[in-house]
């Protein structure tokens, strides 16, 4: 059984065959009944969603800097460099995914464009002070939630995109969903996407036999052998980035997503809401075990909002006991991992792309962060294992004790 089951790395909504077969409802309509997104659009990816709100916003205005969290995906400062606009790295909080605020105020101008905070894994990130320092010098807040589909955001931010890429709560292989709450920049948005996506029905079809795969095989079984295999031999070779899929083409697709797609996405939105509620029971009933441990930082919501739970954050100590719990279940079949391997200046592949950044506190939470997932496939033996690991790892010595 060993050999042949693997749990995802994420809390993916799990696909039906009977999704594949899908009546007429509106995605879009159904996106608005159960989260309340006015108006949203369907791109092929999170990034294409990104890239059309940068593209828009760039139309009509003379600014040219973005401003990102230097712990973040690579695709985000990708997309920025695709729209041939500056790219600027913000350092994280102390102990934390968000901005740190000093700096993100002092980086903010009269040609800051956007500034991009991170609801990281489906944490809330601080919307509110990101508005307080972009509104004054004109800049948009641009909400990435591309791992918060479900999550309580894009009530204060401008503009506001998800993914709907493999593992992510609900999934069409690839696809994106963007919205904004000036209905003016709604209709921006659109008209940038009819002006710049154009159809690319080999890609488009591709990705539609992409998806009928994912069904196949996003069980645990299928797993062991498209994700399990191919992560343990990355990892046998030192490839961590390989391993996490950090890697990614220099070319980012943008084509429209065929109707049939968006009605998969329809059908199986109809149990994500559900799906959501039982992951959310599951994670806090963990956090609250895992917090008990002494020494580690498991990132739960600050505010009242809620976030949704693709997996669980960990952040230990320090790299050394980081590195001694990976050693022993990175390359087992228990969904832990790391999230992204480096700060965004340490990626050689991207050394043309993100500009080399004092990023201190980014490295640091880089280097001691783990993730282990929130699939319900992980039951309570195996993450009571996961649970005895980490806390072996941050034990003091027996001399000390």
């Amino acid at each position: 059984m060993k050999n042949r089951f693997e749990i995802p790395p994420t809390a993916g909504l799990p696909p039906r065959w009977s999704d594949l077969f899908p009546g007429k409802r509106d995605f879009a309509t159904g996106l608005e009944h159960h989260f309340s997104l006015v108006e949203p659009q369907i791109e092929c990816s999170g990034t294409a969603a990104f890239i059309v709100a940068l593209t828009a916003l760039k139309q009509c205005s003379h600014r040219k800097e973005v401003i990102i969290p230097a712990y973040t995906c690579p695709l985000v400062a990708m997309a920025v460099n695709h729209c041939g606009l500056k790219l600027t790295l913000c350092d994280l909080a102390d102990n934390h995914f968000d901005f740190d605020f000093d700096q993100l105020a002092r980086l903010a101008n009269d040609n800051t464009l956007a500034i991009v905070p991170t609801h990281l894994g489906g944490r809330i990130a601080d919307i509110a002070r990101a508005k307080q320092i972009a509104d004054p010098c004109g800049a948009t807040v641009i909400e990435d939630a591309a791992q918060a589909l479900g999550a309580e955001v894009g009530d204060l931010g401008d503009i506001t995109f998800f993914s709907m890429a493999v593992g992510k709560g609900l999934s069409i292989y690839e696809g994106g969903i963007l919205t904004a709450n000036d209905p003016a920049m709604r209709e921006k948005l659109k008209k940038t996407a009819q002006k710049h996506i154009r159809p690319n029905r080999i890609l488009e079809w591709r990705r539609c036999l992409e998806l009928i795969g994912y069904t196949a095989f996003y069980r645990p079984r299928g797993l062991h052998y498209i994700y399990g295999k191919p992560r343990r031999n990355a990892l046998k070779t030192g490839n961590l980035i390989e391993a996490v899929g950090d890697r990614f083409p220099s070319t980012i697709p943008l084509h429209p997503v065929s109707q049939w797609r968006k009605n998969v996405a329809a059908q199986a939105l109809e149990r994500l809401p559900t799906f959501l509620a039982d992951t959310r029971r599951q994670a806090l009933e963990r956090c609250q075990r895992l917090q008990a441990i002494e020494g580690i930082q498991v990132f739960q919501d600050d505010s009242e909002k809620k976030g949704v739970w693709p997996f669980l954050m960990v952040l230990m100590p320090d790299a050394p006991s980081r590195n001694q719990v990976l050693a022993r279940l990175w390359d087992s079949p228990l969904g832990v991992s790391r999230l992204f391997i480096h700060a965004l200046p340490d990626y050689a592949y991207l050394a043309k792309t993100i500009p080399q950044t004092h990023v201190p506190k980014a490295r640091d939470f880089a280097d001691r962060l783990l993730t282990i997932t929130n699939s319900l496939w992980l039951d309570e033996p195996r993450f009571e294992a996961i649970f005895q690991v980490i806390k072996s790892a941050v034990k003091p010595p027996a001399s000390i004790r």
